[in-house]
């Protein structure tokens, strides 16, 4: 199993992070029983510097029993989505999801020499034409939140889709220790799988340092917890969409939002 460090990504030179990525971030990782969590939700550039609202998906949440239902309150806004939910189900660990969300429609082609392009769904290909993409973006955002002691009953793998399966409880992570996970779509676990693991500085007046890891052989990963604070993981997965869609891929975006702390 392949070992990264956290501690490479602050000493990084910096690299601006991929264009409208998602996320979905709480405003605290642990709570009071009974309490309310609130979480923003958007697309970004910079971590959590919200620029479009998360939009178009069943925002979810999976309580310590296991089960999951839809988030009691979701308010759109323009540049953020803000979720409510009263942590109501016991002690132990939330599971917070966006859902998933079909976007934009991306096509490129080439003809007679020229490059061209276009978003709208109404658009053909032309015959002849040599295409150069032709997916959509199917995207997914999610955080845990734990009241005591981290419990794992929300932890279990939807086996559904890009996820990352916890080995090491995201609600126990703490600096000069390791985060465990895997990476798998559909339940099958990712090999070579490249994740972008990025500090959120809260802010747009500079870019934040990028560290990008490779799963292992068997979709494992491990980053050494060198620094303390929050930070967001993506990972990034091309899968063939299913019959009637109007295109043949689907580029699914995963990200996780998780907090460090100081032991």
């Amino acid at each position: 199993m392949r070992i990264h460090s956290l501690a490479l990504l602050l000493a990084a030179t910096a690299l601006p992070t991929a264009a409208h990525t998602p996320f979905l971030a709480p405003a605290s990782f642990d709570a009071r029983e009974g309490s309310t969590v609130s979480l923003d939700a958007a697309f970004a550039e910079a971590f959590f510097v919200p620029e479009a609202a998360f939009d178009d998906s069943e925002f979810v949440v999976t309580d310590p029993t296991g089960r999951t239902r839809a988030l009691e309150t979701v308010q759109r806004l323009r540049t953020r989505t803000v979720a409510e939910q009263r942590l109501d189900a016991g002690k132990g660990t939330y599971r917070f999801s966006t859902g998933p969300r079909l976007g934009a429609l991306f096509r490129t082609w080439e003809i007679g020499g020229k490059r061209e392009s276009s978003r709208d769904p109404a658009a053909r290909i032309p015959a002849g034409a040599k295409v150069i993409s032709n997916f959509q973006s199917l995207t997914l955002a999610e955080a845990y939140v734990s009241v005591g002691a981290p419990d794992r009953a929300a932890l279990a793998p939807r086996d559904k889709g890009l996820e990352f399966v916890p080995v090491t409880h995201p609600s126990d992570l703490y600096v000069g220790e390791d985060f465990e996970f895997v990476v798998q779509y559909d339940g099958r676990p990712l090999p070579a799988q490249k994740i972008e693991v990025t500090e959120a500085v809260w802010t747009s007046d500079r870019k934040p340092a990028l560290e990008t890891v490779e799963s292992d052989a068997a979709g494992h990963v491990r980053l050494k917890l060198a620094q303390a604070g929050t930070f967001l993981a993506l990972a990034r997965h091309r899968s063939p969409a299913p019959a009637g869609a109007p295109v043949p891929e689907y580029s699914n975006s995963y990200t996780l939002t998780f907090h460090v702390l100081t032991p």
